[in-house]
């Protein structure tokens, strides 16, 4: 089995719907990506030959996931009324809205189902919170 990681990081602010504790407070967190790709072979043609895939496009497509989030305030759909989005977005603020909690957990998945969806032989997603507190998502 062959595989490639890289990683990337994010600037971004949410809190968590229905929590009793310190996280149902808006807060932020410097949130690290680590993507890992596994094939079992490696690429046989072209110009990625030798290759599970070329490092700069990997790296390009963890990178775009993350500049989407970077800087915004991540917000679970119908988790603030919409008299409270419209003021927040009035001001400037940008928001990346969820269907999802915005847990560590569920931002693994959501990483993992958009990378896999480019075609990316995924294997794992780490979503950090902290320097010391990791989210897994295996596929």
């Amino acid at each position: 089995m062959y595989g490639l990681k890289t990683e990337s990081s994010f600037d971004a602010a949410h809190f968590l719907t229905d929590y009793h504790g310190k996280c149902e407070n808006l807060h932020g967190h410097r949130w690290r990506v680590v993507a890992y790709l596994e094939q079992d072979e490696l690429q046989t043609e072209g110009t990625m030959k030798d290759m599970v895939i070329d490092f700069g496009e990997f790296k390009q497509a963890v990178r775009a996931m993350t500049e989407e989030l970077d800087h915004s305030f991540i917000i679970e759909e119908g988790s603030l009324q919409p008299k409270t989005i419209a003021c927040l977005e009035e001001e400037g603020f940008v928001l990346s809205p969820m269907p999802f909690r915005t847990t560590a957990e569920n931002l693994a998945r959501y990483f993992f189902d958009k990378l896999r969806a480019q075609g990316l032989p995924i294997a794992q997603i780490d979503v950090y919170e902290t320097p010391n507190n990791c989210a897994i998502y295996r596929g």
